[in-house]
């Protein structure tokens, strides 16, 4: 009989028995109240023929796992209730194990080969795995099964994994397990009225049932923390409590707190002191936007009264002042300062060699914990002919003096956004490439396509829906070509600032040699306490994710600091609940929570509270009556989900909502709270007065109106005239 006709017999009785188990219902006889009506009948058949029924139960359990049919959990407890507890374990653990033996090679017989030939290419590493390592990941999934048992029994009858290797793990695997559902089946077996549901052996057996699924999970991973650290003997003593690598945000803030608890800490830096964001991002992008937005209030002299108002500048000297701003913060994030914390910090290129120690500058450092913060660097689309240019990133933009005319800006999101309105300002002719339909791709419509219709007034370029294909030069001329639907267009330039992204710097300094595990983005694969798969390296900042903010860096260092020192006896999750951030445009775009567009998504029913900023008074006063604030609430409540503004200072604004947020403040709550007149913060308040306008209790405002206009007494001169009456 060739193989095709065996796969073809095999299915066909496979479907046919599957099909009989439904068509007659025989599902009916798997459940708790079939068994337990049952009951005497079972204890009366069992005391006559022990061996028969012992023999019917396997054969029946081993049928319905090989199968995957449902009712496999209630045999093991009806198992339990029938033979008692030894009896059962010893039937049920082979019964369980050979059925998903039988499974699994049905599983393998059918569908490996057509898998493997289609699919082989993506499944290397998978198979690969599974052959070095597979009986420890089964043993894990049958001790604390992600998936149901049925599903990793189909499963792992695709991969190379041997049969005998597959019954021995589950045969070992599913015991503690079986062990549990047998004991409850004991228990259930035991109740003669409702009263026996509260006795103490069946609230045991079912405390036992909810808290193993716990237990299990904490004994995997203790097993994997030791096989990982088995390969790398532990240090007997350590010279540092936590070495930190990389002193931006994230291991500023992670070395900071460590030192505060009294930890020996160090802090180990390849380059310069602050990170990204003091010498290249935060700090001097917002040094430049702000003088670029001096020169702006003099071009709009006549909207303050001014007949005439002329700003004078050098650009050089503007580029100097991004300088001197950083200069002047700089102390905040200085070796002096972290030396007089209590930290060692150490100038040199650091290599983890291995889960306790790290080398720098020719020396070991044990440590008991690692923290990696070492950020991210611009990422560098591959576009043809890059490599001609002496092309601008965030990183090397600062060194520029002397102001290019044609500034081409390849990227549409945050730092683009800003780049290209503060050179705009400084008079540089500024065109801005998106390949989305639109810059600012993370907001709703509303506030991407304002913010662009504003930066075309300001003369700059947007050019959405233009992907990068090349860069040319020559005869001095340098221009990117771009494909714009079914076009062709050309971008002359003198200068060209990539913008479109930076990407984690995680390789390069050991961890790859270790094992650390990346994930598809490229960030280090980290838990919810920061922790990578090796226990006592944890990662913080750019370099983890999920976000690339300095606000959130120093956010997750706190979390690595407390879990890297004292996780040991209490970890904390990472909270990424409220997560704000602000694109610093003029006017800046603020965001927390959920946009209208993520809402829908998310199919979450919600509201939109919309106040324009047109009718705030001290904006009007400012002449920065442009933009809204937005909320999201949900539908009929006033517990807020998300919130946009678009205006001028929108990132300080926000910082009422985010405190809202995090702490469940609604908007009744921000509209009882005192407001100083006339700021911009009393958008907030205004935005919350309108959604209590559009909630207001109409049908009680109507029977109070009444209750005034009774107490007013009738025929009174102020009581206007009802419809249909006369005064």
């Amino acid at each position: 009989m060739t193989g095709k006709k065996s796969r073809l017999i095999i299915i066909a009785v496979i479907v046919l028995l599957i099909a009989a188990f439904f068509i007659f219902d025989l599902g009916r006889f798997l459940t708790l109240d079939y068994l337990k009506s049952q009951q005497a009948a079972f204890d009366s058949y069992y005391t006559e023929h022990t061996t028969r029924t012992l023999a019917i139960y396997l054969a029946i359990y081993i049928l319905v796992t090989a199968l995957s049919l449902p009712g496999a959990t209630v045999m093991t407890l009806a198992g339990g209730a029938m033979f008692g507890f030894w009896t059962a374990l010893l039937v049920v653990s082979f019964a369980s194990s050979i059925g998903a033996t039988l499974a699994f090679i049905v599983s393998r017989f059918l569908l490996r080969d057509w898998v493997q030939n289609r699919f082989g290419d993506k499944l290397g590493a998978i198979n690969a795995g599974v052959e070095r390592e597979g009986a420890f990941y089964l043993f894990s999934l049958r001790l604390v099964p992600l998936f149901p048992f049925f599903v990793i029994n189909l499963v792992m009858g695709l991969t190379p994994m041997k049969v005998r290797t597959f019954y021995w793990v589950s045969q070992v695997g599913m015991l503690a397990g079986t062990a549990v559902y047998v004991n409850a089946g004991t228990q259930l077996g035991r109740i003669e009225s409702a009263a026996g549901i509260l006795s103490p052996g069946i609230i045991i057996s079912f405390v036992i049932l909810g808290l193993f699924p716990l237990f299990a999970k904490k004994v995997m991973e203790i097993v994997k923390a030791r096989q990982v650290m088995a390969r790398h003997p532990k240090p007997e003593h350590f010279d540092y409590n936590l070495v930190v690598l990389g002193a931006g945000s994230a291991g500023l803030v992670t070395s900071y707190i460590a030192a505060a608890v009294k930890a020996k800490v160090a802090l180990i830096e390849k380059h310069r002191m602050g990170g990204d964001c003091l010498n290249t991002g935060c700090v001097p992008s917002k040094a430049l936007i702000r003088s670029a937005k001096m020169i702006s209030y003099a071009r709009r002299a006549g909207e303050f009264g001014l007949r005439k108002m002329e700003a004078e500048f050098n650009f050089a000297e503007v580029m100097e002042r991004v300088q001197s701003v950083i200069a002047r913060i700089e102390p905040h994030d200085s070796v002096k300062r972290y030396r007089e914390l209590g930290v060692d910090c150490i100038e040199g290129e650091a290599r983890v060699t291995s889960p306790y120690s790290v080398e720098v500058n020719g020396r070991t450092l044990t440590t008991r914990a690692i923290v990696v913060a070492t950020g991210a660097a611009p990422y560098i689309p591959p576009i043809k002919g890059i490599e001609q240019v002496d092309y601008l990133t965030s990183d090397t933009l600062w060194e520029l003096r002397e102001k290019p005319e044609k500034l081409l800006i390849i990227g549409g999101g945050p730092i683009g956004c800003e780049m290209a309105q503060a050179f705009a300002r400084l008079g540089c002719e500024v065109t801005q490439v998106e390949m989305r339909p639109r810059i600012m791709g993370r907001e709703d419509a509303d506030a991407a396509d304002f913010i662009r219709q504003r930066f075309e007034d300001e003369g700059i370029r947007v050019l959405t829906e233009h992907v990068a294909r090349e860069v040319r030069v020559e005869e001095g001329r340098q221009a990117l070509l771009c494909d714009h639907r079914d076009n062709k267009v050309e971008i002359e330039f003198d200068r060209l600032l990539i913008a479109v992204g930076r990407r984690p710097n995680a390789t390069g300094f050991g961890l790859e040699e270790l094992g650390v595990r990346l994930t598809g983005r490229g960030n280090i694969e980290v838990d919810p306490f920061l922790r990578t798969n090796i226990p006592t390296i944890f990662c913080a900042g750019d370099v983890a994710g999920p976000y690339q903010f300095t606000h959130t860096a120093g956010h997750q260092a706190w979390y690595a600091a407390v879990n890297a020192l004292f996780g040991d006896f209490k970890k904390f999750k990472t909270d990424y609940r409220v997560i704000p951030w602000c694109t610093f445009t003029d006017p800046e775009v603020a965001r927390v929570g959920l946009n209208e567009r993520e809402a829908r998504q998310q199919d979450i029913a919600f509201e939109v509270t919309r106040y324009d900023l047109d009718d705030l008074d001290r904006a009007i006063a400012d002449s920065e009556d442009h933009g809204w604030v937005k909320i999201l609430t949900r539908k009929g409540s006033d517990k807020i989900l998300g919130v946009t503004i678009v205006g001028t200072h929108a990132g300080d604004l926000l910082a009422e909502y985010v405190l809202a947020m995090k702490h469940g403040l609604g908007l009744n709550k921000i509209l009882g709270t005192i407001h100083i007149y006339p700021t911009m913060a009393e958008a907030n308040k205004m935005a919350a007065g309108v959604w209590k306008k559009a909630h207001a209790p109409e049908k009680l405002l109507h029977w109070i109106e009444k209750f005034h206009r009774r107490r007013r007494g009738k025929g009174s001169a102020a009581d206007p005239a009802e419809p249909g009456r006369e005064n």
